[in-house]
């Protein structure tokens, strides 16, 4: 993991933004992680991920047994 502290993220954003597009960043305030800052590849990545697993637990927890029929649903929406 690579460190930054709250100091060199003020005085030169470009070249921490720059490290954090391989790798994440923590970024540190008096040696304790305040943040971590992430490039736009790996942001989309997690966010891919975690939207994946939401979608797995919903299909899991899904009551196939328990359908309505399109027709139905529409009906009662009044479409």
């Amino acid at each position: 993991m690579t460190y930054a502290s709250i100091s060199d993220l003020k005085t030169n954003p470009a070249s921490i933004i720059s490290e954090s597009l391989d790798y994440p960043v923590a970024i540190q305030k008096r040696s304790k992680t305040q943040a971590y800052l992430v490039g736009k590849d790996i942001f989309e990545k997690l966010v891919e991920k975690l939207e994946d697993e939401i979608d797995a637990k919903a299909i899991r927890g899904a009551k196939f047994d328990q359908v309505i029929d399109f027709e139905e649903v529409a009906k009662e929406l009044g479409i």
